[in-house]
């Protein structure tokens, strides 16, 4: 039997603040959220579940979230409306050789972790 394996079913990511980033991930960035239990709360991602849990010191830099949208600069728009600060606006990082582009902006969640959005024109 080959094991072969299926999506990616949540990501985990440590905050400072439950509270502050249940607001922000579902007010700001419009997660759906699921359910909070005491420090624990996850929001849906397109199927992907987002576990947040909070510790008085996060352990080490979580990985980036990229989040595929399909038009970046309205996406963009209407993040820096809700108060989204970004880093740059949304930019080219890499071209195919079928032409397909790859462009994404950064920005931060409360704690100062990165996250991106994507998307491909």
């Amino acid at each position: 039997m080959t094991l072969q394996l299926g999506v990616i079913g949540q990501i985990s990511r440590p905050v400072r603040d439950i509270e502050v980033a249940v607001r922000w991930y579902g007010e700001v960035l419009g997660l759906p959220h699921l359910y909070t239990f005491g420090d624990l709360a996850f929001f849906d991602c397109a199927g992907t579940r987002l576990f947040l849990s909070a510790r008085d010191e996060p352990a080490g830099e979580p990985s980036v979230l990229y989040f595929r949208v399909d038009d970046i600069n309205a996406a963009y728009d209407e993040l820096r409306a809700r108060g989204v600060t970004f880093e740059a606006a949304p930019h080219l990082i890499h071209r195919h050789d079928d032409g397909v582009e790859e462009w994404m902006a950064f920005f931060l969640d409360p704690d100062g972790h990165l996250l991106a959005l994507m998307s491909q024109v």
